[in-house]
């Protein structure tokens, strides 16, 4: 059977994996975790009544249609929490049940300095939040009641605009907005009037909507540049990226797409795929050159969503901004490398004339005239206020000291992929110019013992990001290995680092990436690397080539250190068991009834067919020489297990969170399930993966040894003892240790 890795959902902090089709797909389908500004109500008692003719409807009406749609709180002392989900509640419950169901509900959420897949800021000071706090009851737009919050505003739009060195003979102009995304979408309708008023006034008038506008940018590009060009029906032209040239657009390929209808050229301050800089000058020379030639007449938008409160700081000689003349709008946002809390995001045009009158509303009915230019009219004003306590806490010299730190610790975690299993495809740890070589080399090697070799200056510009790979030499070796399973077991360390595809036209390569924040202190990183290369070398563990038997090692996950224990042992004694490594481990898998047809565990297909069993048993037992991986084994065990064992193993749920972060113990025990998103009592599958056959476990004890077809066999005592709760399903794990010991002997 085929794996979807598509289907296979993480959720919170724990990772329960299903895969389609299943009834309860749908369930996880709802609940997928996206990033979406949409919600679909979900009647979960709908959905749970749909389950009934599952196998699993006795244990899913254990409670009733009331308890499942209605909240749980996680202590019994007060009943006052007892209060749908879904529908809005006749009568309230106190301020601290409320307060205490969202509270621990959110618990489930993952640790926001852990989360090293975001740019947003997650930390700011006590006085920050305490300022945030006095002011959040206030809507900035209005100006009579709140007049000093609009002048700080204003300030903020000055200082910004100087810091991205607008010309002092122009008037710049510029608002705050709810983030970068509200921020594209005004530059972009701004370059989109800008066009159309052009073509009006043309001698002779052209058609503003034939063939009508396209806009250009790179197809690393953020969503919210395609959200602008299709909410407001300009035509997109994506131009290509390659991997040679870092996952960027290069100017000269943007060049060759534009025409008269071109409103814009957006230029992206930052990648978000491995934090590179777009080429503002050259794009800005390309179009100078193409107007001379045709006199068509483009500007530039620079996307510096990440990159506008970094660059100034880390790269202050760097051409990018308004002191390149065909950049006529830049948006930033400010809860990223601004330092503030979400959602705050900046737009700036370099001169009023840039922003045509048209966009400007003219508001009367809140006691003044205000002009308005937003896609929203309330705007709260403690994102702003935060952002003004930024820049006179910090200054100049703060935030550089900030980009800077980011920047030595990304090339920290750079330099120590690359020294290991990685390719690093992000550049801020690269010189920005190749070593001279011979005399000018020597020169330039005793200059380097003078100057500071942290300074940014000497390495490639871009954002303080890691993105990278798995070495292709890596891959050669471990082929077997997949590079999102670093993801999945990174998150089971608390970790959250994304694996993604590049973007269109390089789809094929995929990569993880971490963002350098504030909050990734050196301490973090040196956790991050040790954690990140535990975790690659225990999957290099599961490799038939890098295996820690040898050459003569199956290349299971087994290692002959791990050990269990026996509690059924009286006194001091313990006894131990050990995995020798001269066969590949068995995997037991319930068999279905004779109604059914699924005889065995649906692995990939090995070089060498296991022996058929010489006797119908209620159990099947598979020896797989692909089993290389656990993740590869939990997935297909999963999706195996028929419902005669899985019901019975639903009842015995019980919360097992004995697997380590290194999988290779003597008995791996991979929980797994299937939970609804009505919180309504979690269903859960229990297996277990049994690396040893009767030929290659050893009792190794001071104890007397016993038989392993003993009824007394400690390994059963575990299982029963250990594992399963009810007396029925712990008489199931022991038919099955019997079963298919014997099996595996007949075998």
């Amino acid at each position: 059977m085929e794996v979807d890795g598509s289907t296979i959902y993480s959720l919170a902090a724990r990772h329960i994996y299903t895969v389609s089709p299943s009834p309860f797909s749908r369930l996880f389908h709802l609940s997928k975790l996206v990033t979406m500004p949409l919600s679909r109500h979900i009647d979960a008692n709908s959905v749970i009544e749909s389950c009934k003719d599952h196998p699993h409807k006795q244990h899913l009406n254990t409670h009733s249609q009331r308890a499942r749609a209605t909240y749980h709180q996680s202590w019994s002392r007060d009943s006052g929490a007892d209060v749908p989900k879904y529908t809005m509640p006749k009568n309230g419950i106190p301020s601290k049940s409320a307060y205490q169901l969202l509270h621990d509900e959110l618990t489930l959420d993952g640790n926001p300095t852990l989360n090293l897949a975001s740019f947003v800021q997650t930390w700011m000071p006590e006085e920050a939040e305490k300022l945030i706090i006095e002011n959040m009851n206030k809507n900035a737009v209005d100006l009579d009641e709140y007049p000093a919050c609009q002048v700080i505003h204003n300030r903020c739009v000055s200082m910004i605009a100087d810091l991205w060195k607008a010309p002092t003979a122009t008037q710049a102009v510029g608002t705050a907005t709810a983030g970068s995304s509200e921020a594209i979408m005004l530059g972009g309708l701004a370059l989109k009037k800008r066009w159309q008023s052009a073509l009006t006034s043309a001698n002779p008038p052209r058609d503003p909507y034939h063939p009508g506008p396209n806009i250009i940018f790179g197809a690393n590009a953020q969503v919210a540049l395609e959200k602008f060009a299709r909410y407001w029906d300009v035509e997109t032209r994506l131009v290509p990226v390659k991997a040679k040239n870092d996952f960027i657009m290069d100017p000269r390929d943007a060049i060759k797409l534009v025409d008269e209808n071109t409103i814009g050229i957006i230029v992206i301050m930052g990648s978000t795929y491995t934090g590179h800089f777009e080429d503002v000058q050259l794009m800005s020379d390309l179009l100078d050159d193409l107007q001379k030639r045709t006199g068509i007449d483009v500007p530039i938008h620079v996307d510096a969503a990440s990159g506008g409160f970094f660059a100034p700081f880390a790269y202050p000689n760097y051409k990018w901004a308004f002191d390149v003349p065909r950049v006529h709008s830049i948006n930033t946002s400010g809860h990223k490398f601004g330092l503030v809390y979400p959602g705050l995001g900046w737009i700036v045009w370099k001169d009023e004339t840039f922003l045509h009158k048209d966009l400007i509303f003219e508001l009367h009915y809140l006691g003044s005239v205000e002009y308005s230019y937003t896609l929203n009219f309330s705007k709260p004003a403690a994102p702003f206020i935060a952002q003004m306590f930024n820049f006179l806490n910090l200054g100049f010299d703060g935030y550089r000291k900030i980009a800077l730190k980011g920047l030595k610790n990304a090339r920290l975690l750079s330099r120590a992929l690359e020294g290991t299993y990685f390719t690093v495809l992000s550049n801020v740890h690269k010189p920005a110019s190749p070593p001279a070589a011979g005399a000018a080399g020597l020169v330039k090697k005793a200059a380097d013992v003078l100057y500071d070799e942290e300074d940014p200056e000497r390495y490639q510009r871009g954002l303080p990001v890691v993105s990278f790979r798995l070495s292709d030499e890596f891959m050669k070796e471990n082929p077997n290995i997949k590079q999102e399973w670093i993801s999945i077991m990174l998150r089971a360390k608390g970790w959250i680092v994304p694996n993604y595809g590049a973007p269109p036209n390089e789809e094929k390569t995929e990569m993880l990436r971490v963002v350098v924040r504030e909050t990734l202190s050196e301490d973090l990183v040196e956790r991050l690397i040790a954690d990140i290369l535990e975790v690659t070398e225990g999957l290099m563990g599961m490799s038939p080539s890098q295996s820690p038997f040898g050459n003569n090692a199956s290349g299971s996950f087994v290692v002959s250190s791990s050990s269990v224990w026996d509690d059924d042992v009286e006194g001091d004694e313990e006894e131990f068991y050990t995995v020798s490594p001269s066969s590949p481990p068995m995997v037991l898998c319930a068999s279905e009834p004779p109604s059914f047809k699924s005889p065995v565990v649906p692995y990939l297909p090995t070089p060498s067919p296991s022996p058929p069993l010489s006797t119908p048993t209620p159990f099947y037992a598979r020896n797989p020489t692909t089993l290389h991986n656990p993740l590869t084994t939990i997935i297909t065990f999963l999706t195996s297990l028929p419902s005669s064992i899985t019901s019975t193993l639903v009842s015995s749920y019980h919360a097992i969170h004995t697997a380590t972060a290194d999988p290779r113990t003597i008995i791996p025990i991979f929980q797994s399930g299937l939970a609804s998103i009505a919180q309504f009592a979690s269903s859960f599958i229990f297996y277990l993966t049994l690396p040893f056959t009767s030929s290659n476990l050893n009792p190794t004890s001071t104890s007397t040894s016993r038989s392993i077809h003993d009824s007394s066999y400690p390994m059963t005592s575990i299982l029963n003892k250990r594992f399963f709760a009810s007396p029925q399903t712990a008489g199931d794990a022991k038919d099955i240790m019997t079963a298919s010991l014997a099996a595996s002997s007949a075998a």
